[in-house]
C-alpha cells in the first residue's frame, strides 16, 4: 500500500524557513517521480499549485515563484522527501502535499491530475 506522510510544517515569521519532509513506502521510491504542490485557504483540490519535482534521475524542476527560495532533495537511505524552504513570505501560507507517480516524470507533471498518491498534507503559516 503506497502511503505519503507530510511533517514539519508550523507558524513562521516573514523571512523565517522551514523544512518539510515527506515520508514515502508501499512503493519504488527510487524509481517514482515525486513532487511537491500547496493549496491556498480558499482553494479547491485542482487549484493545488506545483512547486517542484524531483525526477528517477535526480532532475529536478520548479515552478518560477519559488526559484532561489525553495529546494527540494531526498535522502534514498530514509526514503524521505524535502522541501527546504527560505525567505518565507505571507503568501505562501497554504496546506503542502507532496505527490508521487510510479515511473519518470512526464510533461504535465504539474498538473494535480498527473500525480495519483498524495499525502494528506501539512500547514505552513508564515505572518507578517
Amino acid at each position: 500500500q503506497v502511503e505519503l506522510v507530510e511533517s514539519g510544517g508550523g507558524s513562521v515569521q516573514a523571512g523565517g524557513s522551514l523544512r518539510l519532509s515527506c515520508g514515502v513506502s508501499g512503493f519504488m521510491y527510487r524509481s517514482s517521480c515525486m513532487g511537491w504542490f500547496r493549496q491556498a485557504p480558499g482553494q479547491e483540490r485542482e487549484e493545488r499549485e506545483a512547486l517542484a519535482s524531483l525526477d528517477t534521475d535526480g532532475r529536478i524542476q520548479y515552478a518560477d515563484f519559488v526559484k532561489g527560495r525553495f529546494t527540494i532533495s531526498k535522502d534514498d537511505a530514509k526514503n524521505t522527501l524535502y522541501l527546504q524552504m527560505n525567505s518565507l513570505k505571507p503568501e505562501d501560507t497554504a496546506m503542502y502535499y507532496c505527490a508521487a507517480d510510479k515511473g519518470a516524470c512526464g510533461p504535465y507533471w504539474y498538473q494535480t491530475n498527473y500525480f495519483p498518491y498524495w499525502g494528506p498534507g501539512t500547514q505552513v503559516t508564515v505572518s507578517s
